[in-house]
């Protein structure tokens, strides 16, 4: 069965770094875009960024945009998320998902297999 597992979040102070990872297994990795969305307490669930399955297009919102760094490695069935210049507002539980089909979108509605989330906390 399709399984996503997220590591890599934890506590930092603002304007630092943190490096999400999801090791994705079940399917076959490298024909899916992979997508990061995150939910703050008492907000929705929102698109943060994606990476297609083949040549490695980027998608970011804009609040994420020059800072966060999403990347892929298909050998190893995981994709990443490099956080930079991390700010309180930032702080959320990030999730990664895989899209229902092989093309880009920022639509929950488009993914369907979620990891179970890892807890980001930006200090100021």
């Amino acid at each position: 069965q399709v399984q996503l597992v997220e590591s890599g979040g934890g506590l930092v102070q603002a304007g630092g770094s943190l490096r999400l990872s999801c090791a994705a297994s079940g399917f076959t990795f490298g024909r899916y875009v992979m997508g990061w969305f995150r939910q703050a307490p008492g907000k929705e669930r929102e698109f943060v960024a994606a990476i297609s399955w083949n040549v490695g297009l980027t998608y970011y919102a804009d609040s994420v945009k020059g800072r966060f760094a999403v990347s892929r490695d298909n050998a190893k069935n995981t994709v990443y998320l490099q956080m930079n210049s991390l700010k309180p507002e930032d702080t959320a539980v990030y999730y990664c998902a895989k899209t229902k089909a092989a093309y880009y979108s920022s639509r929950r509605d488009e993914y369907d297999y979620w990891g179970q989330g890892t807890q980001v906390t930006v200090s100021s």
